[in-house]
Formats: C-alpha cells, structure tokens, sequence
C-alpha cells in the first residue's frame, strides 16, 4: 500500500534533499521496482540487515547494498505498508510493515543516513 507520510522536521534545504531520497527510495518498495537504487545509493553504502537475528548482517558497498535491496524490492506476494518517515538534516526514520507471502507482517524501522546526495548508512530493526 503506497502512501505519503513523510514528516519533514526541519525544512531546510538539507533536509528537503533527505526527504526526496527517502521518497524515491520508498517508492522502490511500493512498486516493487529496483530500478532508480544505482542512482540513490553512494559507492561506500553500508547495510546492517533486520537477519539473522540478533545482530543482522552486514552489506557493505553500492553492489551488495543494491543487490540486497533489489531482491527484497522484487520478492513476489511481499509487500511494505509504510508507517512514516521522518526526516531531520541527513537522517531519516522509515517505520514500516512487511507482510510476507504467506499472509504474516512484523514491523520494523530503518535508520537512514544521507550523504552527499546518496544514502550512505542503513541499519534495519524489526519487533519480534
């Protein structure tokens, strides 16, 4: 379910800049096309996974975090019910709900930083 709830804290020119990356970057999940994540993420990007539990892996470099999300993006019968998003300078917060293929959802939270224009930093959290 695509919907726009992004809450701008400080709406100075940085953080516009945050939230337009965070909206492209959300809409890759919402229609499931991975296609504008080459241009959104920098080359020294760096993922701290929601698995294996308790501390996820990490995804270092513009390949695997482009890889990683793609599958995630393209994973048929899943889809991302965002929550919010808040965005404060290079930081943003993305609450969201994945449901799964077979019917099931947790909720988690990504903790974004942006660079440069590119999101440089991502660690992921999930209730559970």
């Amino acid at each position: 379910m695509k919907q726009d709830s992004t809450v701008t804290i400080h709406a100075d020119d940085h953080s516009m800049q945050t939230a337009e990356i965070m909206r492209r970057f959300n809409d890759v999940f919402q229609l499931h096309d991975p296609s504008a994540l080459a241009e959104l993420v920098a080359d020294d990007c760096v993922i701290e996974n929601t698995v294996p539990a308790p501390d996820g892996a990490r995804h270092a470099g513009r390949e695997a975090c482009v890889a990683l999300w793609s599958a995630i993006a393209t994973q048929p019968g899943t889809r991302f019910d965002l929550e919010e998003t808040f965005v404060a300078g290079e930081r943003a917060t993305i609450r969201w709900r994945y449901f799964m293929v077979d019917g099931n959802s947790i909720r988690g939270v990504n903790l974004m930083r942006v660079a440069g224009g590119r999101i440089v930093e991502a660690m992921g959290y999930v209730k559970g």
